[in-house]
């Protein structure tokens, strides 16, 4: 028996859950929030509690010594030396990484490299694991990187139309995200439809304040809406999604307190999607609350998110020449009934329809209707036992 632990670790924050190997039982899960920001907040969950506290937690090394402690004062572990390996998600993986890998000192190199790739996820990602390799310097220690899956992607969907030596020389290229939890849901999708993953066509939009939507073809990724960096593609929390790459030059030349590119995708990143749109959250549930009182801004914000999920579904149709099952995960996409009602009855031409009995908050499963020609799925994502099942077959 061993003890792993996966680690999604954010600019200030690090989400972890802690597995019973080769079992798969989660033994506890937790997130600390605000780290280096003060007041931060460390919540642990198991055996059906829920403990936390309000701390000062200065940086990543303090949030897994923070961790490690709070396992052992709840008698979840009776020492450090019980977790024998730890997984961490890492965004981006570029060209350089087609699967998952174990950490030495280049690999940690190489992830730091590729940080202008994902430059909000990759930095964060690197310091949790310099901070689990701190504290517990010999245990198994994996990365698990997001653009992993859709490596199988073929040319003609991760090249851009640009000159080829931009490809070659410099390696711009679609790369995609989230591919831990379209794997995932892709290979769950298979089981609830009872059919070998090999011979089904699947959509998997994984919806949250980040989001992507994925073609699958027989269990493989063969497109993807995130590009070069995790800003491209859906419209997101805080995100702009696809825009004309012209904006950026003229709000440069236009807007006094946009000096250079960076100031500008800094604002795409940060002030766009939802928040930037609506004026009032990134968050859909706060956006739905104010449409649902005729906040004009918060209804624009809603009709696009819906509108551009719609598009890329749409496009991944034609990739596929058909699909048997659009799935849904993410916070968004298991919680958000409304959205999942409004995409799927833009997509009706196409025979797919939901039963409103079964789209409700809390369903997960089968919410298609009986005479619906697409299966429409609710399956809740675990990139988390993705990520154990990849130490346990390192070690």
């Amino acid at each position: 028996m061993s003890k792993t632990i996966a680690i999604n670790a954010g600019s200030s924050s690090l989400k972890w859950q802690l597995y019973k190997m080769p079992e798969e039982d989660v033994l506890a899960q937790g997130i600390i929030e605000r780290i280096g920001l003060g007041d931060s907040i460390s919540t642990v969950k198991f055996d059906g509690k829920k403990e936390s506290q309000t701390l000062d937690v200065a940086d990543h090394v303090q949030a897994v010594k923070l961790v490690l402690d709070d396992l052992i004062r709840f008698n979840i572990i009776a020492s450090y030396d019980e977790i024998t390996g730890v997984g961490h998600r890492v965004v981006a993986g570029g060209e350089l990484f087609k699967e998952s890998v174990l950490i030495d000192d280049q690999v940690l190199a190489q992830i730091e490299e590729l940080s202008s790739l994902a430059p909000l996820h990759n930095p964060a990602n690197a310091a949790g694991i310099r901070a689990f390799k701190e504290l517990l310097p010999d245990i198994t220690s994996v990365a698990v990187f997001d653009t992993a899956f859709h490596t199988t992607m073929p040319e003609v969907a991760y090249r851009y139309p640009i000159a080829d030596k931009y490809y070659t020389d410099y390696k711009v290229r679609k790369y995609g995200a989230h591919g831990t939890s379209h794997y995932y849901v892709a290979h769950e999708a298979a089981k609830l439809l009872s059919k070998p993953i090999e011979e089904l066509k699947i959509i998997t939009a994984h919806i949250g304040n980040g989001g992507s939507i994925t073609a699958n073809l027989h269990g493989k990724s063969v497109d993807t809406s995130m590009g070069f960096t995790p800003l491209a593609g859906l419209m997101m929390g805080t995100r702009s999604g696809d825009i004309d790459p012209a904006i950026i030059p003229y709000l440069v030349e236009n807007v006094p307190e946009l000096e250079d590119a960076a100031a500008v995708t800094n604002v795409l990143n940060k002030e766009s999607g939802l928040l930037g749109v609506s004026g009032l959250s990134s968050d859909m549930r706060d956006i739905e609350n104010a449409m649902e009182e005729g906040h004009p801004g918060a209804t624009l914000a809603y009709d696009m998110f819906v509108d551009r999920v719609k598009k890329f579904i749409g496009q991944y149709m034609a990739v596929l020449n058909g699909v048997d099952a659009l799935v849904f995960t993410a916070g968004i996409g298991e919680n958000g009934w409304m959205i999942r009602r409004d995409v799927v009855k833009g997509l009706s031409w196409f025979g797919m329809e939901v039963d409103p009995e079964k789209n409700v908050f809390g369903f997960a499963g089968d919410i298609s209707t009986a005479d619906s020609k697409v299966k429409v799925l609710v399956i809740p994502t675990d990139e988390e036992l993705v990520i154990a099942r990849d130490v346990e077959r390192l070690k």
